[in-house]
């Protein structure tokens, strides 16, 4: 079964890697009771072999799982369902409700903050981390950029505080920009939504760098929906080939 370079449905067919076909797969396995809760996964060796992928990709794909709470990795012992069905994911030590909530509370205030306040210093640094994403092509090059352009946009606002609340989040900033960039094909719509927000910031309008993070935001919580909601089962890869 060659679950790589699979197509997903829609008005726009989008190509997926090998790791969302293998996640696909495995996530409809559960969803269905294939796995039940309690049961312990075939070992990677079994499913590299079944699934006719590299370990790496099943490695990366069974991560997701445990980061959308279906699963738990036991050392030694191996890959257990906890969950069959998807709930809210955690990143590090955050759930992603809770993490968007205190999103919002701080970076849209502070993207108007950093409107009034930013230096040209600031500016500056922001448009050259700007153009090194929007040329990045690796994606964990592009979400370490990614925390470093929200950190950014704290420092810009001129308050210590509100960099040290950015700090705290850092890690799972990062861990949830690499969960949607590598399911739902973030990177290119983040590099957009970042540009409205650094062109805000240049502009000194506090209402477009709050509008234009708001709308970050907002893109973030629907992609994030997108991934998380139920499967549907025109939705899973098949045996024998490729998705239509």
């Amino acid at each position: 079964m060659n679950l790589s370079d699979s197509q997903t449905g829609g008005l726009v067919p989008r190509r997926v890697s090998a790791m969302e076909a293998v996640l696909g797969h495995l996530r409809g396995a559960i969803e269905r009771g294939e796995y039940a809760i309690g049961d312990k996964l075939p070992s990677e060796a079994e499913l590299c072999r079944t699934l006719e992928v590299s370990r790496p990709v099943l490695r990366e794909a069974l991560r997701a799982l445990q980061t959308m709470g279906l699963t738990v990795s036991r050392t030694g012992k191996g890959t257990f369902v906890v969950a069959n069905a998807v709930e809210d994911p955690t990143f590090g030590d955050y759930a992603a409700s809770d993490l968007l909530e205190v999103r919002r509370h701080i970076e849209i205030p502070v993207a108007g903050y950093a409107a009034a306040r930013r230096t040209p210093e600031n500016l500056d640094h922001l448009a050259h981390l700007l153009d090194r994403m929007e040329r990045e092509t690796d994606t964990t090059a592009w979400v370490a950029m990614d925390t470093l352009f929200h950190l950014a946009i704290a420092e810009a606002a001129q308050n210590p505080v509100f960099r040290r609340v950015i700090e705290e989040i850092r890690d799972a900033l990062a861990r949830q920009s690499a969960f949607l960039n590598e399911l739902g094909g973030r990177r290119e719509q983040s590099n957009r939504e970042h540009r409205a927000i650094v062109e805000a910031l240049v502009d000194g309008s506090e209402h477009d760098a709050v509008e234009a993070m708001s709308h970050h935001l907002d893109r973030v919580e629907t992609t994030l929906t997108d991934i998380v909601r139920p499967q549907r089962t025109d939705d899973l890869p098949t045996e024998g080939g490729p998705e239509a």
